[in-house]
C-alpha cells in the first residue's frame, strides 16, 4: 500500500468537496421561494464574517428564510449522510460483509427503539440530551445481540450476520409498534419521526451532528491502516501486530454512536451506508484510507440531493426515509444476487 496519497485522489476529494458546496448553494436557493446564488453567498457571508453590509439591500425575509429556514435542514442532511456512509463503510471492513450497514444490521431499528421510548416515557434526565442517550444505548444493546447471534466458536459468521440483523429488527420493530399503539395522540410524531424527516432541524442539533460526525471520522482515519490489515484476516491482522479486538470494539462503538445520534434527530434513513461505501469503492479502491473521506463526502451529497428532491422538487414531501427505501432496496438486491453468484462459482 502506498503511504502517500496520490494526485487522484486528492483530485477527487477536492471535486466531492467543490460538488457538495455547489450542492448546498443550489439547495439552499431551491423552494416555493427561489433566492439566487449570489444573495445566498452574500447572507452567509454577512453573518460569517460579522459584516452586515454585505446583505443590505437584501430582504430580510430572505435571511429568514435562508439562515433559519433552509441552512439548518440542508446541513442536517448533509452531515447525517456523511455520518450513516461512514457508519457502513466501517461495518463492512470490520465485518467483512457487503450487505453491512447500519439499517441491515438492525442498528437504526435499535437506535429508533431507544429513541421512541424515551419519547413515549417523555425522558428529559439530560434534557435535549435523552433521546439521543437512549437512541446510542439501543443501538449499542443491537449490536451486541446481533454479533452474538451470528458468532460460533468466537467466529462471526458473515452468512448468518445480516440474518440476525433482520430478525433483530423485526423484533425491535414490533417492539415500535407497540409503543406506537401506547402512544395514543402522540402517535403521529412518532411514526413521522420513524420514516426519516430533517423538518424539524435547528441549528443545536447542526452543531451535535456536526460534533459527532467529526469525532467519527477522525476516529476511522486513525484507525484507517490497521482495518485494512484487518480485512486481510484476524490472523494476519495479529501477525502484523495490531490488536485486532481491541480495534474492533472501538470502531463498533464509534459507529454505533454516529448511528445512534443521526437516527435520534432525523429518524431512520436506510441504505445510505450500503450504497454508497459500495459506489465509492469502484471509484477509490479498497484502501480505506481514501474510502472513508470519499464516502463520507459522497454520502452527504447524495442525501442532499434526495432531501433537496422531496422537498423542492415533488409535488408532495415524501419523508426521506422511504425515498431511500424506495432507491436503496432495489440495490440491495443487485448486491446480495452478485454475492450469492459469486458464492456460486467458488
Amino acid at each position: 500500500m502506498p503511504s502517500t496519497v496520490d494526485k487522484k485522489n486528492i483530485l477527487l476529494t477536492c471535486g466531492l468537496v467543490a460538488l457538495l458546496v455547489c450542492t448546498v448553494v443550489m439547495s439552499t436557493g431551491m423552494g416555493y421561494m427561489q433566492i439566487h446564488w449570489q444573495d445566498i453567498l452574500r447572507v452567509i457571508g454577512s453573518h460569517v464574517f460579522h459584516s452586515p453590509d454585505l446583505s443590505i439591500s437584501i430582504e430580510p425575509s430572505i435571511h429568514y428564510v435562508v439562515l433559519d429556514v433552509r441552512l439548518p435542514r440542508i446541513l442536517t442532511a448533509v452531515l447525517v449522510g456523511a455520518g450513516l456512509a461512514l457508519s457502513g463503510v466501517i461495518y463492512q471492513g470490520i465485518l467483512l460483509n457487503p450487505l453491512a450497514d447500519p439499517y441491515t444490521l438492525g442498528i437504526s431499528s435499535g437506535a429508533a427503539f431507544g429513541a421512541s421510548f424515551a419519547l413515549l416515557a417523555n425522558l428529559s434526565l439530560l434534557g435535549q440530551f435523552s433521546t439521543p442517550l437512549f437512541a446510542f444505548i439501543g443501538a449499542i444493546a443491537t449490536l451486541f445481540i446481533v454479533i452474538r447471534l451470528s458468532t460460533f466458536n468466537g467466529v462471526i459468521s458473515a452468512q448468518t450476520l445480516i440474518l440476525s440483523g433482520v430478525i433483530v429488527g423485526a423484533i425491535l420493530s414490533a417492539g415500535i409498534s407497540f409503543m406506537k399503539y401506547l402512544a395514543d395522540e402522540q402517535v403521529a410524531i412518532i411514526i413521522f419521526w420513524l420514516m426519516g424527516s430533517f423538518g424539524s432541524s435547528t441549528w443545536s442539533g447542526v452543531l451535535l451532528l456536526c460534533a459527532t460526525v467529526a469525532f467519527g471520522l477522525l476516529i476511522t482515519l486513525y484507525f484507517s491502516r490497521d482495518l485494512n490489515i484487518m480485512s486481510l484476516g484476524n490472523r494476519s491482522s495479529d501477525s502484523l501486530g495490531v490488536e485486532t479486538a481491541k480495534i474492533r470494539i472501538i470502531l463498533l462503538l464509534s459507529a454505533s454512536f454516529v448511528t445512534a445520534i443521526c437516527v435520534a434527530l432525523t429518524g431512520i434513513i436506510g441504505f445510505i451506508g450500503l450504497i454508497v461505501p459500495h459506489l465509492m469503492r469502484y471509484i477509490v479502491g479498497p484502501d480505506n484510507r481514501k474510502l472513508i473521506p470519499a464516502s463520507a463526502l459522497a454520502g452527504a451529497i447524495l442525501l442532499l440531493i434526495a432531501d433537496t428532491t422531496t422537498r423542492a422538487v415533488l409535488p408532495i414531501e415524501v419523508p426521506i426515509g422511504v425515498l431511500t427505501a424506495l432507491i436503496g432496496g432495489p440495490f440491495f438486491c443487485i448486491i446480495f444476487r452478485q454475492k450469492q453468484k459469486g458464492r456460486a462459482y467458488e
